[in-house]
């Protein structure tokens, strides 16, 4: 089923289904609550990362971590609903880094571990992408921690190709490696 896409608002103009799942990607609106988008990238930490990050860092992230990020200047973020109820959320924006200028970023995509597997991933990071193909953008970009094989793998499907930019992070004492992603914007 083909869905189209408004660049006005950054969203879907008809909702469809996938695999048993009424979907319906949207922007972020005022009236959302920025807690309940905030426990999705919470949630989808916990369980992505367990095993990557360590869990004391896990097990501290305070409810509500994310929730001012979402407002953030120059950040469109979308959510995808599951019968009115949001179980996805993604982010994008202009290149946040000097070095990658022109560019386009998924700042990130993250998700209620329990929706894992049901198509919407794809269909949220390819709303994500015209949103940024809409704003001027051929080619985008992201950033996924190396050791995380099921992400990277995503990605890779998706047609994402490793990229140059290496960022070194480190969380409770652990080293970590997040690698670009890119992507051209057809």
């Amino acid at each position: 089923r083909r869905r189209r896409f408004c660049a006005r608002c950054f969203c879907f103009a008809d909702s469809g289904s996938n695999g048993g799942v009424s979907l319906n990607i949207r922007a972020i609106r005022p009236e959302d609550s920025r807690l309940d988008v905030s426990r999705i990238y919470e949630e989808s930490w916990r369980w992505a990362y367990r095993g990557i990050v360590p869990r004391q860092y896990l097990d501290a992230i305070p409810a509500g971590h994310w929730a001012a990020f979402l407002d953030s200047p120059g950040i469109f973020t979308l959510v995808a609903e599951d019968g009115g109820e949001l179980v996805w959320t993604a982010s994008f924006c202009a290149s946040r880094f000097a070095d990658y200028p022109g560019m386009g970023e998924l700042v990130s995509l993250y998700l209620l571990p329990r929706c894992a597997g049901k198509g919407i991933g794809k269909a949220l990071m390819d709303a994500a992408a015209a949103g940024l193909k809409s704003m001027g953008f051929s080619r985008m970009f992201l950033w996924v921690l190396e050791d995380n094989g099921r992400a990277r793998r995503f990605y890779e499907k998706a047609r994402f190709r490793l990229g140059p930019g290496i960022l070194n992070d480190e969380i409770c004492g652990k080293a970590l490696r997040e690698l670009q992603y890119v992507k051209e914007l057809a």
